[in-house]
């Protein structure tokens, strides 16, 4: 299930889900968050200039929990959501003159991580 995506090298916005795409799906109601192979490198490959939100359906009190987790694991993110809702999750954006999209969706089997998601940066882009 390798998936390539063809970006430019402008920075970016990352919109990761946490639990299934990250984590282990409800890892963290058993007692520990365990990541899924791959998530940390993946999440370390991402340039500083680039933006990372995290979200999740978690409630708001597993904030500190969730947060010293990924602290420790050393993962560096700009912002999280917490509590929100458990149906699909809808992106709207506009593409750019030149044809650039500027959108990507990638859906992943539950519990299998992001390792196999490629991004090639094209400079012509």
């Amino acid at each position: 299930m390798e998936k390539r995506l063809v970006m430019s090298s402008l920075p970016k916005t990352w919109i990761f889900d946490l639990d299934g795409t990250l984590v282990a799906h409800n890892g963290y109601k058993t007692g520990k968050d365990r990541w899924l192979p791959g998530a940390v490198e993946y999440l370390q490959k991402i340039p500083d200039g680039d933006f990372i939100l995290i979200l999740t359906g978690r409630g708001e009190q597993m904030r500190e929990q969730t947060e010293r987790f990924l602290r420790e694991s050393g993962i560096r993110y700009n912002a999280i959501l917490f509590g929100l809702p458990l149906g699909e999750r809808v992106l709207f954006n506009d593409d750019k003159p030149s044809g650039l999209p500027m959108s990507y969706a990638v859906n992943l089997p539950r519990d299998i991580g992001p390792d196999e998601v490629e991004i090639v940066c094209d400079e012509s882009l």
